[in-house]
């Protein structure tokens, strides 16, 4: 489970980036948000949800980061992914734009997640 916690990290940070850099981009050239968008950002939020589920479970194994702030940059990331689904527009492409926007910041926090969390 600790070699899985590393791994999953970097899937998050590729994937909210690839998922950031294709909304943005469908937004800039005023295209909906289509299927390969839609997909890569619910893959991000998913594998955020799954990246801190595995970090509790780690805890519960009474292991911990080196760093208490890496708690803090993963909390954040996962809540700055999920928040447009309670702040952005119910439809319209700026809700592309808030999706894809958090989904960016949450894989910079997820960045400062994982050089903050090596033992």
């Amino acid at each position: 489970m600790a070699g899985l916690h590393p791994w999953l990290g970097v899937a998050v940070i590729a994937v909210c980036a690839a998922a950031a850099f294709t909304g943005g981009l469908l937004y800039w050239r005023r295209r909906g948000a289509g299927t390969i968008a839609t997909h890569l950002l619910s893959l991000a939020q998913t594998l955020l949800v799954a990246q801190v589920a595995v970090g509790l479970l780690l805890l519960a194994d009474d292991r911990r980061a080196g760093d208490e702030l890496h708690y803090a940059y993963g909390s954040l990331s996962l809540g700055m992914a999920l928040a447009p689904w309670f702040y952005a527009p119910e439809a319209g492409s700026r809700r592309l734009l808030w999706f894809a926007g958090t989904t960016g910041v949450a894989g910079a926090l997820g960045v400062r997640a994982y050089m903050t969390g090596a033992a």
